[in-house]
């Protein structure tokens, strides 16, 4: 699989130095940017990657870009500075950045973060696959199918769901048997995996 890097640095030199390090690893498709503010300009069409972004460039810093990529699971950022401190660390970090590193840095443990990048970005796209999935089955029950799902996700009895929604238990039954087809599922418990991972019900 073919892997997309982002080098976001106002440095030329910096940049070229990361390319030239990238580019021996066949697998990476690397790609510059000279400020924030260009990244920015093209993010919404980019393909899923890891950016490595400065701290400090004039326009967007490198928090700014941060907190406009908000936590996308599209991107993993690494934030790249020379001024490096604990603080900015913190904000890095709070911004979602997945790690900091300090120029200059070590080539085999940029590359090894790196990696670590690209593995939390493919759990990240699945997860979001997964939960774009069951949503989609979701959407596709009826009200009252949704109503009937609740009262099974709360552990009632067919006969108390018909109760409370003032139906009959074969009604129930019925509704049942509907979003379990369309779901696409055969047990109870797949049905209530779905509407977890929709976020349809909070967990506990």
């Amino acid at each position: 699989m073919t892997r997309t890097i982002y080098i976001v640095d106002d440095d030329d030199a910096v940049r070229a130095s990361l390319h030239s390090l990238l580019s021996v690893r066949p697998d990476l498709i690397v790609r510059g940017y000279r400020s924030g503010d260009a990244f920015l300009e093209q993010v919404s069409e980019l393909d899923p990657g890891v950016v490595l972004l400065d701290f400090h460039m004039p326009g967007s810093s490198g928090l700014d870009v941060l907190i406009k990529l908000d936590r996308a699971p599209k991107f993993v950022a690494i934030v790249l500075t020379g001024q490096g401190n604990v603080g900015l660390a913190v904000q890095a970090m709070k911004a979602g950045a997945l790690d900091f590193i300090e120029k200059p840095y070590e080539a085999e443990f940029l590359l090894k973060v790196i990696d670590q990048a690209f593995s939390r970005l493919e759990e990240d796209n699945e997860a979001a696959a997964r939960t774009a999935t069951a949503e989609a089955k979701i959407a596709k029950l009826s009200p009252r199918e949704t109503d009937v799902l609740k009262g099974l996700i709360e552990g009632r009895s067919n006969k108390i769901i018909a109760y409370e929604l003032d139906i009959s238990p074969r009604t129930v039954e019925i509704y049942r048997a509907n979003l379990m087809e369309k779901l696409e599922v055969r047990s109870l418990s797949e049905a209530l995996r779905i509407a977890f991972a929709a976020g349809l019900f909070p967990k506990g």
